[in-house]
Protein backbone atom coordinates (compact mmCIF):
# COMPACT_ATOMS: atom_id res chain seq x y z
CA UNK A 1 0.00 0.00 0.00
CA UNK A 2 2.74 2.00 0.55
CA UNK A 3 4.30 1.62 -2.88
CA UNK A 4 1.25 2.32 -4.12
CA UNK A 5 0.66 6.04 -2.44
CA UNK A 6 4.28 6.39 -3.46
CA UNK A 7 3.66 6.02 -7.02
CA UNK A 8 0.61 8.28 -6.99
CA UNK A 9 2.60 11.01 -4.87
CA UNK A 10 5.04 10.65 -7.84
CA UNK A 11 3.02 11.09 -10.26
CA UNK A 12 1.04 13.75 -9.06
CA UNK A 13 3.94 15.95 -8.52
CA UNK A 14 5.42 15.11 -12.17
CA UNK A 15 2.14 16.16 -13.31
CA UNK A 16 1.84 19.46 -10.97
CA UNK A 17 5.80 20.35 -12.48
CA UNK A 18 4.15 19.81 -16.15
CA UNK A 19 1.11 21.92 -16.07
CA UNK A 20 2.92 24.88 -13.80
CA UNK A 21 5.86 24.30 -17.18
CA UNK A 22 2.80 23.98 -19.74
CA UNK A 23 1.60 27.66 -18.36
CA UNK A 24 4.62 29.22 -17.51
CA UNK A 25 5.35 28.72 -21.29
CA UNK A 26 2.08 29.96 -22.93
CA UNK A 27 1.07 25.93 -23.68
CA UNK A 28 -2.02 26.48 -21.44
CA UNK A 29 -4.27 29.62 -22.01
CA UNK A 30 -6.79 30.05 -19.19
CA UNK A 31 -10.00 31.46 -19.81
CA UNK A 32 -11.49 31.93 -23.16
CA UNK A 33 -8.41 31.90 -25.40
CA UNK A 34 -7.36 35.59 -24.10
CA UNK A 35 -3.78 35.48 -24.84
CA UNK A 36 -4.46 32.84 -28.40
CA UNK A 37 -1.94 33.36 -30.96
CA UNK A 38 -1.56 31.06 -33.49
CA UNK A 39 1.09 30.65 -35.74
CA UNK A 40 0.19 31.67 -39.34
CA UNK A 41 1.42 30.08 -42.41
CA UNK A 42 2.78 33.28 -44.04
CA UNK A 43 3.55 35.80 -41.72
CA UNK A 44 1.14 39.08 -41.38
CA UNK A 45 2.04 42.38 -39.68
CA UNK A 46 -0.81 44.31 -38.79
CA UNK A 47 1.34 46.63 -37.04
CA UNK A 48 2.90 47.24 -40.52
CA UNK A 49 -0.89 47.35 -42.65
CA UNK A 50 -2.67 48.77 -39.74
CA UNK A 51 -0.68 50.79 -38.38
CA UNK A 52 2.45 52.21 -40.42
CA UNK A 53 0.65 52.59 -43.79
CA UNK A 54 -3.04 53.24 -41.83
CA UNK A 55 -5.25 50.15 -44.18
CA UNK A 56 -8.57 50.58 -42.71
CA UNK A 57 -9.83 47.06 -41.33
CA UNK A 58 -12.82 47.27 -43.74
CA UNK A 59 -10.68 47.06 -47.31
CA UNK A 60 -9.08 43.80 -46.16
CA UNK A 61 -12.28 42.34 -44.15
CA UNK A 62 -14.58 43.31 -46.70
CA UNK A 63 -17.76 41.72 -45.55
CA UNK A 64 -17.83 42.72 -41.96
CA UNK A 65 -20.33 45.23 -42.95
CA UNK A 66 -22.95 42.99 -44.22
CA UNK A 67 -22.05 39.82 -42.77
CA UNK A 68 -22.25 38.01 -39.92
CA UNK A 69 -18.78 37.18 -40.30
CA UNK A 70 -15.82 39.65 -40.63
CA UNK A 71 -14.02 37.15 -43.40
CA UNK A 72 -10.42 36.22 -43.60
CA UNK A 73 -9.33 38.74 -46.92
CA UNK A 74 -9.42 36.74 -50.20
CA UNK A 75 -5.78 36.67 -51.81
CA UNK A 76 -6.67 39.09 -54.93
CA UNK A 77 -7.30 41.83 -51.47
CA UNK A 78 -3.84 41.12 -50.59
CA UNK A 79 -2.81 40.83 -54.15
CA UNK A 80 -4.22 45.03 -55.09
CA UNK A 81 -1.17 45.76 -53.52
CA UNK A 82 1.44 42.95 -53.67
CA UNK A 83 1.52 42.86 -57.72
CA UNK A 84 3.94 45.73 -57.24
CA UNK A 85 4.81 46.07 -53.60
CA UNK A 86 7.79 43.91 -52.21
CA UNK A 87 7.83 41.56 -55.16
CA UNK A 88 11.08 39.92 -54.11
CA UNK A 89 10.24 38.89 -50.93
CA UNK A 90 9.91 35.25 -50.35
CA UNK A 91 6.48 35.82 -48.14
CA UNK A 92 4.94 37.68 -51.36
CA UNK A 93 6.20 35.24 -53.79
CA UNK A 94 4.38 32.31 -51.34
CA UNK A 95 1.15 34.43 -51.43
CA UNK A 96 1.76 35.44 -55.55
CA UNK A 97 2.34 31.62 -56.26
CA UNK A 98 -0.69 30.92 -54.33
CA UNK A 99 -2.96 33.58 -55.89
CA UNK A 100 -1.67 32.41 -59.36
CA UNK A 101 -2.68 29.14 -59.11
CA UNK A 102 -6.11 29.80 -57.42
CA UNK A 103 -5.06 28.23 -54.25
CA UNK A 104 -5.82 30.08 -50.97
CA UNK A 105 -3.67 30.27 -48.14
CA UNK A 106 -4.79 28.19 -44.75
CA UNK A 107 -5.20 31.53 -42.31
CA UNK A 108 -5.11 29.74 -38.87
CA UNK A 109 -8.55 31.26 -37.30
CA UNK A 110 -8.02 33.51 -34.25
CA UNK A 111 -11.01 35.09 -32.28
CA UNK A 112 -12.62 31.25 -31.50
CA UNK A 113 -16.06 31.36 -29.93
CA UNK A 114 -17.92 28.41 -29.48
CA UNK A 115 -20.46 26.87 -32.05
CA UNK A 116 -23.76 28.16 -29.82
CA UNK A 117 -22.36 31.51 -29.82
CA UNK A 118 -23.38 33.49 -32.86
CA UNK A 119 -21.69 36.69 -33.39
CA UNK A 120 -22.43 39.21 -35.83
CA UNK A 121 -19.72 41.69 -36.66
CA UNK A 122 -22.05 43.75 -39.43
CA UNK A 123 -24.69 44.41 -36.53
CA UNK A 124 -21.56 45.99 -34.26
CA UNK A 125 -20.35 47.85 -36.79
CA UNK A 126 -23.64 49.66 -37.36
CA UNK A 127 -24.12 50.32 -34.31
CA UNK A 128 -20.69 52.28 -34.26
CA UNK A 129 -18.69 50.20 -32.73
CA UNK A 130 -14.77 50.16 -33.87
CA UNK A 131 -13.22 46.87 -34.82
CA UNK A 132 -11.02 47.69 -31.57
CA UNK A 133 -13.80 47.32 -29.17
CA UNK A 134 -13.12 43.88 -29.21
CA UNK A 135 -9.97 42.99 -31.19
CA UNK A 136 -7.90 45.57 -29.73
CA UNK A 137 -4.99 47.44 -30.99
CA UNK A 138 -4.25 45.32 -33.97
CA UNK A 139 -2.34 48.30 -35.39
CA UNK A 140 0.51 47.42 -32.94
CA UNK A 141 0.23 43.82 -33.04
CA UNK A 142 3.04 42.49 -35.74
CA UNK A 143 1.62 39.50 -34.88
CA UNK A 144 -2.28 38.91 -34.47
CA UNK A 145 -3.40 37.74 -30.88
CA UNK A 146 -7.05 36.95 -29.36
CA UNK A 147 -6.92 40.26 -27.32
CA UNK A 148 -10.00 39.57 -25.07
CA UNK A 149 -11.80 36.74 -23.52
CA UNK A 150 -15.07 37.24 -25.67
CA UNK A 151 -16.79 35.11 -22.48
CA UNK A 152 -20.49 35.63 -22.70
CA UNK A 153 -19.81 38.00 -19.24
CA UNK A 154 -17.42 39.76 -21.20
CA UNK A 155 -19.91 40.45 -23.75
CA UNK A 156 -22.78 41.01 -21.72
CA UNK A 157 -21.12 43.74 -19.69
CA UNK A 158 -21.04 45.53 -22.38
CA UNK A 159 -24.27 44.97 -23.99
CA UNK A 160 -25.54 46.76 -20.56
CA UNK A 161 -23.86 50.07 -20.65
CA UNK A 162 -26.96 52.26 -20.46
CA UNK A 163 -24.81 54.18 -23.69
CA UNK A 164 -24.69 50.85 -26.18
CA UNK A 165 -28.48 50.78 -26.09
CA UNK A 166 -28.22 46.64 -26.28
CA UNK A 167 -29.82 43.91 -25.84
CA UNK A 168 -29.34 41.14 -23.54
CA UNK A 169 -31.69 38.69 -24.14
CA UNK A 170 -30.28 35.10 -25.18
CA UNK A 171 -31.76 35.23 -28.18
CA UNK A 172 -29.19 37.79 -29.38
CA UNK A 173 -26.35 35.75 -29.47
CA UNK A 174 -27.55 32.09 -29.24
CA UNK A 175 -29.98 31.43 -32.12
Amino acid sequence: MKKILGVVVVLGFAGLCVWIWAVSNNKVVFGYNKGYMPDQPLPFSHQLHAGQYQIDCKYCHTSVEVSRHASVPSLNICMNCHMVVKTDSPWIQKLTEAYNSGQSIAWQKVHLLPDHVKFNHSLHIKAGKECTTCHGNVAEMSKIYQNSSLAMGWCVNCHRLPENHAPTTCGTCHY
